[in-house]
C-alpha cells in the first residue's frame, strides 16, 4: 500500500468512498449523510482543498507504486494546519479494506505532514455520530479533551476532539518508521476497547466462573466475555442459555445490565432499555477507521 497526495482526478472516487464509508459506520439519517458528503465532499469542494495552501489530503492505494495507474483508493485523510496546530479533520477508509492497517498508516502520514506544515502538535476530530471514530484515535495515542457544536449545511452536529497526551508526545520516536508504534501493532491490540470488568456489567453476578444475568421473566443467561460487540454507550456481550455455551440467548447490554437487545437484518444491535447501539463492520474491520 501507498500514500501519495490527493489530486483533482481523485474527487469523484473520494466522494464516493466517504459516503460509503460513513454508510458503514455513521448514526446519521439519510438527510444529514447527504449533507455532510455532498457539502464537506463534493467533487468541487474537494478540488478546492487540494489546491488550499493549509490543507493536507493524502490518498492510500492497495497498489505498490506511488501513482494512479492501476490501483484502487482505499483510503484518504484530510487535516488541516491551523496556527500553532495541526487537525486531522476526516480519515475514511473504504469498509472493503479495513482491518488491514490503512487507517493507521493514513493516521500517520497525515499527522508527519502536518508537522512538515509547521505544527507544534496535532488533534484530531469526530463526529459524535462516528461511533468508533474516537476509540480509533484514543488507540492513535491522542486523547479526548473538547466538545463543540459545528454546523454543516443547515444541520447541528456534535463533534469531538482528541489531543495528543504527554504520554503520547514522550513516546513520539517509538512511531517512527521501522521502530513499535501503532503501525507495528498487532490487531490483537483491537480488542483493548471492549474489555470488561465485573464492575462494568451491571446486574450480573460470578457463579463458578460464569457470569450470570437474569432476564426480566427471571430466566438465567450466561455471557461470553470473549464474545464482545463493541457500542455508542458500552460493550455487548453475546448471552446463552446454557453454561456450555451452545444455545445462544441474544445480547447483553453492558451499559444498563438489560438483555432488552435486537438486531436487525444488518447485524445492528440495539438496546430497547437504553438505547445504546452497535453498527456492524465487515470482517476485517479492525483499525477503526470510518472517520
Amino acid at each position: 500500500m501507498g500514500l501519495r497526495d490527493g489530486e483533482t482526478a481523485d474527487a469523484t472516487r473520494l466522494h464516493e468512498l466517504a459516503r460509503n464509508a460513513m454508510t458503514a459506520a455513521y448514526t446519521l439519517t439519510p438527510q444529514q449523510l447527504d449533507i455532510i458528503v455532498e457539502s464537506r465532499f463534493g467533487p468541487e469542494t474537494l478540488e478546492d482543498e487540494f489546491e488550499s495552501d493549509d490543507t493536507v489530503v493524502l490518498v492510500a492505494e492497495n497498489g505498490e507504486s506511488d501513482t494512479t495507474d492501476g490501483d484502487t483508493t482505499v483510503g484518504f485523510v484530510l487535516g488541516k494546519s491551523r496556527e500553532d496546530a495541526g487537525e486531522i479533520r476526516w480519515l475514511f477508509v473504504d469498509p472493503e479494506h479495513r482491518g488491514m492497517g490503512v487507517g493507521t498508516r493514513l493516521f500517520e502520514g497525515g499527522t508527519d505532514r502536518l508537522r512538515e506544515a509547521g505544527a507544534d502538535y496535532v488533534r484530531a476530530t469526530a463526529l459524535e455520530a462516528n461511533t468508533e471514530g474516537g476509540t480509533f484515535f484514543e488507540r492513535c495515542g491522542l486523547e479526548r479533551t473538547d466538545e463543540r457544536q459545528i454546523e454543516i449545511g443547515e444541520e447541528s452536529f456534535v463533534e469531538h476532539v482528541y489531543t495528543e497526551s504527554a504520554a503520547a508526545e514522550s513516546t513520539d520516536d517509538a512511531t517512527e518508521p521501522g521502530s513499535t508504534g501503532p503501525a507495528d501493532r498487532d490487531d490483537s491490540d483491537a480488542a483493548d476497547e471492549t474489555d470488561v470488568t465485573d464492575a462494568d456489567l451491571p446486574d450480573t453476578e460470578t457463579r463458578e466462573g460464569n457470569t450470570v444475568a437474569t432476564t426480566d421473566d427471571g430466566t438465567e443467561v450466561y455471557l461470553d466475555r470473549e464474545e464482545i460487540e463493541s457500542g455508542t454507550e458500552a460493550p455487548f456481550l453475546v448471552a446463552y442459555a446454557d453454561e456450555a455455551h451452545a444455545d445462544r440467548y441474544g445480547y447483553y447490554c453492558a451499559n444498563c445490565g438489560s438483555l432488552d437487545t435486537a438486531v436487525d437484518e444488518s447485524g445492528r444491535i440495539e438496546c430497547a432499555e437504553c438505547g445504546n447501539s452497535h453498527t456492524p463492520r465487515s470482517a476485517r474491520a479492525d483499525d477503526d477507521s470510518y472517520l
